[in-house]
C-alpha cells in the first residue's frame, strides 16, 4: 500500500504512520533519519490492541503438545500463551500464565531427549518402530550422526532419523500424552516480557530487536490477562502501510550498505549442508539462537532452500510425507515438504525458495520482501547469488 500526503489513511497502520508524519519535521534537523523516527516513535504510546493486532490465541497448560503444533500451524503462529489451569480466579497476570509454548521450546523438548537418552538401544527403536521404546529413540533422532558416541557404535548409519521416524513418535503414547505444562522448562521466560498500554511504541520495537523477541504480549492490568500479542510480522506490515509518506521514504531510501545493519559476514553465517540430517538444522538453531538456517548445496556457498523454527511442524503434523526416504536429510526434508504444500495450499514461503536480497537494495526495498512473505530473515546474496551475510527483522 502506498500513502499519499493528504489522502485520508484507509488503514490502523497508515493512519499511525501519517501521525509519524505531522511530528518528523518539527524534529532537530541535525538528528538521522533514524534518530528522528526513534524521537517520533518515543512519542506514541502501544498501539490499540484489538485494532491493530486482533484477538489473542491462549493455550490451557494441560493442553497435549500435539494439539499445541496443530494450534500454532493453523493460526500461523510461531507461540502462545500458556494459561495455568491450576491458577487462581483472582491471579495476577504473573501467575496467571507459566510462559509462552513457541515451535522453538518444542524443539528443544525434543533435542533435549538426546541429552537424557542415547545410546544403541535408542537407534534400534528408532528404526524398529517400538512405540514404548519412543522416549529413547526421540535421542537418536535428535542426536543424529553429530553425536561422537552414535558414530563410533553406527559408522556406517547414515542417521537416526529414518522415514517413519516421526510416524512412530507422533503415534506414540509418549508423545500424545506429553502435555504444554510438561515441556515448561523449554520456555523463554517466565512467564514473559510484557508490555502496557501506557508504554511507547519505541519501547515496544526495543523489546522486539533488543531482547530479539518474534513477539511481545500487551498485558491488561486491571483484568490480569493479555490484550494482544504484537509480532515483528505486524511491525513490518506497519511500515509497509506507510510507504509513500515523506519520512518512510527519507528513512527508507537508504541502502543497506549505507546504513551500517549489524549483517552476519559470510564465515560467521549458521547454515546447514544439504546432505545432513534435518535435525541438525533445529540443533544449529537452538545452539546459536537462529530462527532459521539456510540449506546450502554440498559446494557450501550457495543456497538452496531455508529452514525455519517453524517448519518443526511438518516433522509432527505430517510424518507420513517421509516415510519413502532411508534418512530425513535437509535436502530430502525441503523436497518432501515441498510436494506436500503443492498438493495442499499451493502458496507458503517454502514454495518460494530462499528470500534474497542485495547490498544495494535498499531499506524500503527489503520490508516489502518480508512483507510480502511475512518471514523475519532475509539473506545477502552477491551477483552469482552466493551467501554474503543475512539480515533479519530483528534489526
Amino acid at each position: 500500500m502506498v500513502v499519499e500526503e493528504g489522502e485520508t489513511p484507509r488503514s490502523p497502520e497508515a493512519k499511525l504512520g501519517m501521525q509519524v508524519e505531522d511530528l518528523w519535521d518539527v524534529q532537530e534537523p541535525q538528528l538521522s533519519p533514524t534518530e528522528k523516527l526513534n524521537a517520533c516513535f518515543e512519542n506514541f504510546t502501544t498501539p490499540d490492541p484489538v485494532e491493530f493486532f486482533g484477538t489473542v490465541v491462549e493455550i490451557r497448560s494441560d493442553t497435549s503438545l500435539a494439539d499445541a503444533v496443530k494450534l500454532l500451524a493453523r493460526h500461523k503462529i510461531l507461540s502462545v500463551p500458556v494459561v495455568d489451569v491450576e491458577a487462581a480466579e483472582d491471579a495476577t497476570w504473573i501467575d496467571r500464565y507459566i510462559g509462552v509454548v513457541e515451535f522453538a521450546g518444542i524443539v528443544v523438548w525434543i533435542l533435549h531427549q538426546s541429552e537424557k537418552m542415547e545410546g544403541g538401544s535408542a537407534f534400534d527403536a528408532a528404526l524398529n518402530g517400538s512405540d514404548h521404546d519412543v522416549g529413547p529413540a526421540v535421542a537418536a533422532a535428535a542426536s543424529g550422526i553429530s553425536s561422537p558416541r552414535f558414530r563410533s557404535m553406527h559408522p556406517g548409519s547414515p542417521t537416526a532419523t529414518c522415514g517413519r521416524f516421526f510416524e512412530t513418535l507422533t503415534s506414540s503414547d509418549f508423545y500424545k500424552n506429553t502435555k504444554v505444562g510438561d515441556i515448561s522448562g523449554s520456555f523463554r521466560w517466565a512467564p514473559f516480557l510484557a508490555l502496557q498500554k501506557s508504554n511507547s511504541f519505541l519501547t515496544m520495537l526495543l523489546l522486539l530487536s533488543k531482547y530479539r523477541m518474534k513477539s511481545v504480549p500487551v498485558i491488561d492490568l486491571g483484568d490480569a490477562k493479555i490484550d494482544a500479542v504484537i509480532t515483528q510480522s505486524a511491525v513490518i506490515h506497519m511500515l509497509e502501510e506507510c510507504a509513500g509518506l515523506h519520512w518512510f521514504e527519507s528513512w527508507g531510501s537508504k541502502k543497506l550498505s549505507e546504513l551500517g545493519l549489524p549483517l552476519m559476514k559470510p564465515s560467521h553465517i549458521i547454515k546447514i549442508d544439504e546432505d545432513e540430517p534435518v535435525l541438525e538444522a533445529f540443533k544449529l538453531m537452538r545452539q546459536n539462537g537462529v530462527g532459521a538456517v539456510p540449506v546450502v548445496a554440498n559446494d557450501g556457498s550457495k543456497a538452496v532452500g531455508n529452514i525455519s523454527i517453524r517448519d518443526i511442524q511438518y516433522l509432527l503434523i505430517t510424518p507420513g510425507i517421509y516415510k519413502e526416504y532411508r534418512s530425513i536429510t535437509a535436502k530430502n526434508f525441503l523436497t518432501a515438504v515441498r510436494s506436500y504444500l503443492e498438493q495442499t495450499q499451493g502458496e507458503s514461503p517454502l514454495l518460494s525458495g530462499i528470500l534474497t536480497c542485495r547490498r544495494n537494495d535498499t531499506l524500503k526495498e527489503v520490508i516489502m520482501k518480508l512483507d510480502s512473505m511475512k518471514i523475519h530473515r532475509i539473506y545477502v546474496v552477491d551477483e552469482t547469488g552466493n551467501l554474503e551475510g543475512s539480515s533479519h527483522s530483528e534489526t
